[in-house]
């Protein structure tokens, strides 16, 4: 189910990355399909994230990963240091580019890989799209491979103005690097006078930035960048938190400590009726960046949102989907459905991603979320819950 008024946003993406939008409604259609008639086992994934390393340069404060009680502090050294060989990358690529797959480079900061740009290059050079998410802080060493391999869509995270994003990512001087960067990606693109990559910003909301969308507007404006996205809050309470682990126990005798990063003591002091003044103000925006907000709740749902750590969305379908859709690689080679859950399905220095997507054990925890329709951390903690 898709909101009515998220096919306008939709519309403008498709206009904009016509082959794209048409490939991926195709896969995602095939997915559907398999979601609902086969019985857990699923066509192949349309999005592949590639998880290069699970180590951050920075220690934004709201993340879940490396924030303030971010669940990566609990990896030991030898976890942070693994990392897919250039070779196993490609073997890997190589294995799955029959099916075309567009793939997301994520991390911890991607860029921290040292073969990064070289796997990205050879995902390119065998005709799939790419995007990365980044803090920017390694664009600019990195922006004449970025601009020549012509990968996609650079998502750089931005937290506010100048002085406050430093202070939230807790190093100075990272917004005048990012800044830098995007900076020679468009001076190298008009050089080589090419589209790619599209610049997105993706600014997640929380109570330090909240109140300054207009000015975030007005950066992304400066910045030239494509699409500026506001990202809402992720949090979760102490007892959905500890149903999802007591869930996770019974079925795969494991517990899931990467979703502690994101439980909070107290609700967040976000005022919704700013948020749904500000959606109103740029919802309807028609030049460049185009500006919208994931989820795209209504009202009442940003309401009860922010106002209860319980909650069931009324305007979209209210169950996963993404584990048809997509699939995360992790650094060891390991594959999950998504970065914080610890289900892990198999490895693919082990086995080749066919066995690991099919195996009775992915289509049973896929025949769990088709009955159960989704995990009780999933509507308040998974960016992927409300994009299929």
């Amino acid at each position: 189910m898709i909101p009515r008024r998220n096919i306008k946003s939709m519309l403008k993406k498709a206009i904009a990355q016509p082959n794209y939008a048409f490939s991926a409604f195709t896969r995602r259609f095939k997915s559907y399909i398999t979601y609902k008639f086969a019985d857990g086992y699923s066509a192949p994934p349309e999005t592949i994230s590639l998880f290069l390393t699970a180590a951050c340069n920075l220690r934004c404060k709201m993340c879940g990963q490396w924030g303030e009680d971010g669940s990566s502090f609990q990896l030991t050294t030898e976890e942070l240091k693994e990392r897919l060989s250039l070779d196993e990358a490609k073997r890997f690529i190589d294995e799955v580019k029959h099916f075309k797959p567009t793939w997301t480079m994520f991390g911890g900061e991607p860029m921290l890989h040292p073969q990064w740009t070289d796997i990205m290059a050879y995902i390119k050079a065998n005709g799939m799209r790419v995007n990365i998410v980044t803090n920017g802080v390694f664009i600019e060493k990195n922006a004449e491979a970025i601009v020549k391999n012509k990968m996609d869509e650079i998502i750089f995270s931005l937290d506010g103005p100048e002085e406050q994003h430093d202070e939230i990512r807790a190093v100075k001087g990272t917004f005048g690097r990012a800044k830098k960067g995007l900076e020679k990606i468009n001076k190298l693109k008009k050089e080589f006078n090419t589209k790619s990559p599209i610049l997105h910003i993706n600014t997640t909301l929380f109570e330090e930035n909240y109140e300054k969308i207009d000015e975030i507007v007005q950066i992304a404006e400066e910045l030239e960048v494509d699409h500026l996205n506001f990202h809402h809050l992720l949090f979760l309470g102490k007892e959905q938190f500890e149903a999802h682990d007591n869930i996770f126990r019974s079925l795969y005798g494991k517990t899931s400590p990467e979703w502690s990063g994101f439980v909070r003591d107290t609700l967040p002091k976000i005022d919704p009726e700013f948020l749904i003044k500000m959606r109103n103000k740029y919802q309807s925006r028609t030049k460049k960046p185009f500006v919208s907000f994931y989820p795209n709740f209504d009202d009442d749902e940003i309401r009860r949102y922010y106002k209860n750590f319980e909650f069931e969305p009324t305007s979209y379908a209210n169950r996963c989907m993404s584990v048809w859709m997509t699939t995360y690689i992790f650094p060891d080679g390991s594959v999950r459905p998504y970065h914080s859950m610890n289900f892990v399905a198999g490895n693919i220095k082990q086995k080749t991603f066919g066995e690991i997507w099919n195996c009775e054990e992915y289509k049973a925890y896929r025949r769990y979320l088709q009955k159960n329709k989704k995990f009780p951390v999933c509507a308040k903690g998974c960016t992927e819950f409300y994009r299929y």
